[in-house]
């Protein structure tokens, strides 16, 4: 059952809300978009984070990702669809996404190595908290995402 909006986060803090955008930001600037795309979707899809599922795979589509890589994703494991890098990045979200379960194990953190560099590492690091810290907003406040549909054509329509 969907519920209404719980609480208007950006409205009641909108200095920590402020905060959680400009590291946002940051984060954007060290990552490349369609990696950063796969982490936001990735935990977003293990959290059960509608908005950030419907957000997160709009703009991956929009930045050029496919409809067949992003309908893998939650397969990845099994797929040949991602690269090497991709999947080392998955395997890490999964890693902080999953923390209380295996504490980042040590094997994961040593394939990002031949892929990433240390400060690389760190920006996976924060990218992957920082989704974790939005899926949390969004699930405890019931947050919405104005999806935009696609028709057969494949020209995006804005909602009314």
């Amino acid at each position: 059952m969907v519920e209404p909006l719980r609480m208007n986060v950006p409205q009641v803090a909108p200095e920590a809300y402020r905060h959680l955008l400009e590291l946002e930001q940051a984060i954007a600037s060290k990552i490349e978009r369609k990696l950063i795309h796969l982490i936001k979707l990735r935990a977003s899809q293990i959290n059960g984070c509608a908005y950030c599922i419907a957000m997160h795979t709009q703009e991956a589509l929009r930045d050029g990702d496919t409809p067949e890589r992003l309908l893998l994703l939650d397969a990845w494991h099994e797929s040949t669809a991602f690269s090497d890098k991709e999947r080392a990045a998955l395997e890490w979200v999964e890693e902080i996404t999953f923390i209380s379960e295996g504490h980042a194990h040590k094997e994961a953190f040593d394939a990002l190595r031949p892929h990433f560099s240390e400060e690389e590492i760190v920006w996976l690091t924060l990218a992957s908290a920082l989704i974790n810290t939005w899926n949390r907003i969004s699930i405890a406040s019931r947050a919405q995402f104005a999806v935009h549909h696609a028709p057969a054509d494949g020209k995006v329509v804005e909602p009314a």
